[in-house]
C-alpha cells in the first residue's frame, strides 16, 4: 500500500522538497516523510531510463503542449500507478481478462487526457489570437517596441496565450530571434494564422514599414477565417455527433448484454470461434472508425 501511495504523490516531490527546505532551512532531512523520499526515488528512477523524453505521446514537448506541468517522469511514474491500481482491482474480482484490460485502461486513458487537453489549449490558443493582435497593434502605436509589446500582451492575455508569449519575451532575452520564436510556437500550437504573424514580423524588420497597421489587416483576416470556421463546425457536428454514437453503441450493446443475460455473450468467449468473430468485429470497427473520422474532420 505504500508503494501504491508513494506512486500516487510523485507528481512534484522534488519542487515539494525544495520549497520544503525553503520555508524551512535548518529542519533536518528525517523530517521529511518516508513516502516523499520512496516517490522522490522512484520518479528520479524512471527520469535515469527514460531520459529527458522531448519527444513521443508523453514526452516535454506533448505534456508542455497539453498545459501540463508535469515531467515526463513523473507522469510516466502516475500512469504506471494507476495501471497497478487497476490491474489489482481486476486480480480482485479472479479475472485475468478483467485484470489485464484494466491495466490497459491507464495508458490508453493518459493519451487521451493529453490529447484533449492539446486540442482544447489550441482552440483556447486560436481564439484569443485577434484580441492578441489588437493589443499589440496598439501598443505599437504608443511608441513601444516589438518585445516590448510582446511582454506588455502577455501580462495582459490570459493563458495558454499568456505562456506562449511569455516563452518568446524569455526567448528573445536570452539572444533568440523574436520570428524564429513564433514560428516554433507557431508550429506546437499547430496556429496557421500565428505563422503569419511571425513572417510579417520578419519582412517588416528586414524592409520597414508600418507594422501595426499589417497587424490590423492580420487581425482583420483572422477574424474572417474564424468566422468561416465556427459556420462550419456547427454545420459539421450534426456528422461528428452521429459517429460518435455509432462508434459507442456496439460496446454499450455488448456491455448491457454482458450485464442482462452474461450466458449469452459468454458463448463467444468459450471457443477459439468466438474469439475470431471478436477480433473480427474490433479490427472492422477500427476500420471503420478511421473511415468516419476522416469523412467528419474539416481541414482548413
Amino acid at each position: 500500500m505504500a508503494a501504491v501511495l508513494a506512486l500516487f504523490v510523485a507528481f512534484k516531490p522534488r519542487y515539494a522538497d525544495i520549497q520544503l527546505s525553503r520555508r524551512r532551512p535548518y529542519s533536518p532531512k528525517g523530517s521529511i516523510s518516508v513516502i516523499s523520499r520512496l516517490s522522490g526515488a522512484t520518479v528520479a528512477a524512471v527520469e535515469r531510463g527514460v531520459g529527458p523524453g522531448h519527444g513521443g505521446p508523453f514526452g516535454r514537448d506533448a505534456l508542455s503542449g497539453a498545459g501540463l506541468k508535469s515531467t515526463p517522469a513523473e507522469f510516466v511514474v502516475l500512469m504506471l500507478a494507476g495501471s497497478l491500481v487497476l490491474g489489482t482491482t481486476g486480480l480482485m474480482a479472479q479475472n485475468i481478462f478483467m485484470a489485464i484490460l484494466l491495466a490497459a485502461m491507464a495508458p490508453v486513458g493518459a493519451w487521451s487526457l493529453v490529447a484533449f487537453r492539446t486540442g482544447r489549449r489550441r482552440a483556447a490558443f486560436e481564439s484569443q489570437l485577434s484580441d492578441m493582435l489588437m493589443s499589440i497593434s496598439g501598443s505599437l502605436r504608443a511608441g513601444h517596441g516589438i518585445a516590448q509589446s510582446l511582454h506588455s500582451t502577455s501580462v495582459e492575455m490570459p493563458a495558454p496565450m499568456s505562456e506562449e508569449l511569455a516563452r518568446i519575451v524569455n526567448e528573445q532575452r536570452v539572444g533568440r530571434n523574436v520570428s524564429e520564436s513564433m514560428a516554433e510556437v507557431a508550429m506546437r500550437m499547430q496556429c496557421e494564422d500565428f505563422e503569419w504573424l511571425s513572417q510579417a514580423i520578419e519582412i517588416n524588420r528586414e524592409v520597414g514599414g508600418d507594422l501595426a497597421g499589417v497587424l490590423d489587416h492580420v487581425a482583420h483576416t483572422v477574424r474572417e477565417r474564424a468566422q468561416i470556421k465556427g459556420q462550419v463546425r456547427a454545420l459539421a457536428a450534426e456528422g461528428k455527433f452521429s459517429a460518435y454514437i455509432l462508434i459507442a453503441l456496439p460496446f454499450f450493446v455488448a456491455a448491457f448484454l454482458h450485464l442482462t443475460n452474461p450466458t449469452y455473450v459468454g458463448v463467444l468467449t468459450e471457443s477459439v470461434l468466438g474469439w475470431i468473430f471478436i477480433s473480427g468485429g474490433v479490427i472492422m470497427m477500427a476500420i471503420g472508425s478511421f473511415w468516419i473520422s476522416r469523412m467528419v474532420k474539416i481541414v482548413f
